[in-house]
Order: C-alpha cells, then sequence, then structure tokens
C-alpha cells in the first residue's frame, strides 16, 4: 500500500507538528503537516479559509486535497484539527496507521499561542475548546489505532509511544 507510515491526529496545540516532525527524522520520511498544505493550495490560512468559505465548503476541500495527498506521500501527516471531523475523511484514513495525540483541556489552554493562531476561539478560548475537545475526541478515537496522551509529557516521551504503536513490518 502506498500512502503516510503514520498520520497524527488531534486538537489544536496537541503537538501533531513538533511530534510529526521528531518521527519522521526518526523514521528517515518526510513530514508534512496538512495545514500548510491547505494554506500552500488555497493561498490562505485555514482559520481564514473557515470563514471566507463556510465550514461545509472547507471540509470538503480538506477530503478533496488529502485525497489527492494520501496515495503521493509515504511519509508522517500531521492532519488539521478539524479534518477527521469533514465528510468523507474517516473512510480515507482507515488504510493508514494514524495515532490521536489526546490532551486535556488544562494543559490545551496553557499551550502558548494556541489562541492568537486559532482566532475562532475567542472570545472564550475555555468554552469553545472544552467544546472542541467533546465533539472531536471520538471521531479522533474512532480512526485512529492508538491514542497517545501528551499532557504534561515531553515531546520525546510522546514520540516514543507514537513509534511503539506502529505496526511492525517486515
Amino acid at each position: 500500500m502506498t500512502g503516510p507510515a503514520l498520520i497524527l491526529v488531534g486538537p489544536p496545540g496537541s503537538g501533531k507538528s513538533t511530534v510529526g516532525r521528531l518521527a519522521a527524522a526518526q523514521l528517515g520520511l518526510e513530514f508534512r503537516d496538512f495545514d500548510d498544505d491547505m494554506e500552500r493550495v488555497h493561498g490562505r490560512q485555514a482559520g481564514e479559509l473557515v470563514v471566507e468559505l463556510g465550514r461545509e465548503k472547507f471540509q470538503e476541500s480538506e477530503r478533496e486535497l488529502l485525497e489527492s495527498l494520501l496515495p503521493e506521500h509515504d511519509g508522517v501527516l500531521a492532519l488539521g484539527g478539524g479534518t477527521p471531523t469533514a465528510p468523507g475523511v474517516q473512510e480515507l484514513l482507515k488504510p493508514y496507521h494514524v495515532v490521536f495525540l489526546d490532551v486535556d483541556l488544562d494543559h490545551l489552554l496553557r499551550r502558548e499561542g494556541l489562541v492568537p493562531l486559532h482566532p475562532w476561539l475567542l472570545p472564550n478560548p475555555r468554552a469553545h475548546l472544552r467544546e472542541l475537545l467533546n465533539t472531536r475526541r471520538p471521531i479522533y478515537t474512532a480512526v485512529a489505532a492508538a491514542t497517545v496522551p501528551t499532557s504534561q509529557r515531553t515531546p520525546e516521551e510522546v514520540l516514543a509511544d507514537v513509534l511503539a504503536s506502529m505496526p511492525v513490518t517486515s
């Protein structure tokens, strides 16, 4: 099968990009951040695109881009926080090794720069993030072969669990 060796999912600020880069380096693979791909294709950051296109069209665009990207990328892929919630994406992810980087609300709120990066969290980041976690956690869990907690852990500790979750290839 072609496609990513590892796909990371989780809410914004869970460590997908940080751990993804470390995993790619450890495995000798290329790292891709899906949000960067969306920005490259559309010329705008994901947050701006959601506002401009509306949630439904944005998610349609995510699914289409992911569908074209999956067969061509054989490295490590960090998905956007909401990408697994887009219609059709859960089905696209089934053949791949997906790991959910889980983080608790308090730890997420302490992440430096999270709110300025995601202005849709305002005016009440705690309420928005709580709702986001409650809504998305079952989806993340459903698409993932493994769940790795990230709260109060170093990226290297998280990486060790992510790598341990990967299927052994012969």
